[in-house]
């Protein structure tokens, strides 16, 4: 049975599977992952559309009573991001670049009104 969540995240929209992973920008309830700390339990309730089999919940902006039930596991970087500057008739070139810091993160569970969402 297919079921998935949009949810709201870091100013970005994002699909959600229960037991698969992510990587994130932004979460804004913390402001720093230690390395030491995994398995932080997080809830999400900006979600925008819950999908279970054929039934669809569309929010207006968000669904009232969705979570997005899930954990962080550690912080991680996302691929180096390189920026060139070059300036054609000074024979100037500049080349710097940086790589994001991310949060992984994986989905537990999705629940509407209250009940968890599972395969049946």
């Amino acid at each position: 049975m297919n079921r998935y969540a949009v949810i709201d995240i870091g100013g970005k929209q994002l699909r959600v599977e229960p037991g698969r992973f992510y990587d994130v920008r932004h979460f804004t309830s913390l402001q720093e992952i230690s390395r030491s700390d995994v398995n932080i339990k997080v809830s999400i309730n900006r979600v925008l559309l819950i999908c279970h089999g054929s039934e669809i919940s569309i929010g207006q902006p968000w669904l009232n009573d969705a979570v997005v039930k899930g954990r962080l596991l550690h912080p991680c970087f996302g691929k180096k991001i390189v920026i060139q500057k070059i300036h054609s008739k000074k024979k100037k070139r500049r080349s710097f670049g940086y790589r994001e810091q991310l949060t992984r993160f994986v989905v537990d569970s999705i629940c509407l009104n209250g009940r968890d969402l599972k395969d049946s």
